[in-house]
């Protein structure tokens, strides 16, 4: 799969209106509107990890 294709797919995904329902409980579920800061930077960084791949998706879905 391209590049170009694989957007297309994560935008048909996310796009669907079940797209939407998992994409908005994954925002909730791994911190998206929260900050990921703990006293424990391991716990810090595995958070700002989950937050990142809800940032990428919603980076795919910006794109033209």
């Amino acid at each position: 799969m391209t590049p170009k294709e694989l957007k297309s797919t994560y935008k048909s995904v996310f796009e669907s209106d079940d797209g939407k329902q998992v994409l908005e409980d994954m925002e909730l579920r791994f911190g998206l509107w929260r900050t990921s800061y703990v006293p424990d930077s391991n716990e810090t960084a595995f958070r700002e990890g989950q937050r990142d791949v809800i940032l990428f998706i919603h980076s795919i879905l910006k794109e033209k």
